[in-house]
């Protein structure tokens, strides 16, 4: 089982990033996916979560509005748009199993700051 994130990045406030997640050695299609981060100092955060088929949606209440979750079943992939990204975004993010981060793999670095 690996779950490699990917696509993170320096970005000025106010900008957008596109972060992913390609799923290995399970049946992606069966399984609630779920974002979460790490901010510098602190503990790990959910951020986001989707059903296996799209069709149910979470957020965190500061993400609300700004980020959007998605996912492509044939490409066993998932994905985080971010808009207007503030610097309290900026933590190393990580999709997982669930809200507490189980079955992490490596995360992506975001980083948002002028």
């Amino acid at each position: 089982v690996q779950l490699q994130a990917s696509g993170g990045g320096l970005v000025q406030p106010g900008g957008s990033l596109r972060i992913s997640c390609v799923a290995s050695g399970f049946s992606f299609n069966t399984r609630y996916m779920y974002w979460v981060r790490q901010a510098p100092g602190r503990s790990l955060d959910y951020v986001s979560s989707m059903a296996p088929d799209g069709g149910s949606t979470g957020y965190k209440d500061s993400v609300q509005g700004r980020f959007t979750i998605s996912r492509d079943n044939a490409k066993n992939t998932l994905y985080l748009q971010m808009t207007n990204l503030k610097p309290e975004d900026t933590a190393v993010y990580y999709c997982a199993f669930d809200s507490r981060g189980s079955g992490r793999g490596p995360g992506t670095l975001v980083t948002v700051s002028s």
